[in-house]
């Protein structure tokens, strides 16, 4: 597919129904990345840019691994990939380390921290507490979906957290419901006392866990990968308002204070610009901050 060996798949695994795994060899990525970062991946000279969330990193073996899930023409090509192909572009990390990841360790230390995974937002979760536990912090996880077969991740992220747990929307594994239900048996039942929760998911998840916890007062980041379509600030897509600022997911994020996040803002923008008419109108009305400042593209 490509003759680009850099970039050369040395693993490829099938987590569940569309959703892949795939380590990467990419040394000069693999040597400088954190949780919380992404990378652009270009699959062919005539593929699309593609932002994905790091799943996880090897420094020693030169690896990045991803997750993804094959639902447009784009990531369906990803899946035809096989172990020794390569892609042509592997660009990063790209992106805020996770704020987490930059909180002084004494601070850190003194906070309990639960991560919520909604679906793939289980892969961006997963180096955020495999870090804590590797730098001598603990944490609690839920991991949320559908229904069992698209459970991900479960047994590499019981190494590295305190406890997990998981819930489906159908009661097939786990606990039954959706990871707020999870959220208040914990906090409410159970008694337990977080300070900080993250949580990474479909937009609509991250919404209402968000919700809650502004009634519960627990401080809580979310992850605004979701919307990301270049990866540069160039497309304009992830604009997003944060509190009363304007901010752009893949440059000043992708993470965020989710109380201040205006999701349903986003999502109704993220529709708008899957349509050429939708992408006009957006780019006339917000002029000059339709783009991250300094870029001077265009779309066509």
């Amino acid at each position: 597919m490509t003759e680009n060996h850099e970039y050369t798949i040395t693993k490829k695994i099938k987590l569940a129904n569309s959703i892949y795994l795939m380590d990467i060899k990419a040394p000069r990525v693999a040597a400088h990345c954190y949780p919380g970062q992404f990378i652009i991946l270009i699959a062919d000279e005539k593929g699309e840019r593609i932002p994905l969330t790091i799943c996880d990193y090897d420094r020693e073996e030169g690896t990045v691994t991803i997750v993804f899930q094959a639902l447009g023409s784009s990531t369906k090509l990803l899946a035809d990939y096989e172990v020794g192909e390569a892609f042509r572009d592997f660009t990063g990390p790209l992106g805020q380390i996770s704020e987490l990841v930059k909180m002084p360790g004494e601070e850190l230390r003194s906070k309990k921290v639960l991560f919520v995974a909604g679906g793939v937002g289980t892969a961006p979760v997963y180096p955020q507490v495999k870090w804590m536990k590797e730098n001598g912090f603990e944490a609690d996880c839920i991991i949320g979906a559908r229904s069992k077969e698209f459970v991900i991740l479960e047994e590499q992220m019981k190494r590295y957290a305190k406890n997990v747990y998981v819930t489906t929307d159908d009661g097939s594994y786990g606990m039954k419901g959706n990871v707020n239900d999870a959220i208040k048996h914990l906090i409410i039942d159970k008694k337990h006392n977080y300070d900080i929760i993250v949580a990474i998911g479909p937009m609509i998840m991250m919404k209402f866990v968000c919700i809650l916890t502004k009634e519960l007062g627990i401080k809580t980041i979310v992850s605004m990968n979701p919307i990301m379509v270049d990866g540069t600030g160039m497309c304009g897509a992830c604009r997003l308002t944060i509190g009363d600022e304007i901010k752009f997911a893949c440059v000043d994020g992708p993470e965020f204070d989710g109380h201040l996040v205006n999701f349903d803002e986003a999502m109704k923008r993220l529709s708008m610009y899957k349509t050429v008419e939708g992408k006009k109108l957006l780019r006339e009305r917000e002029g000059d901050t339709h783009h991250h400042k300094g870029c001077e593209c265009h779309d066509e």
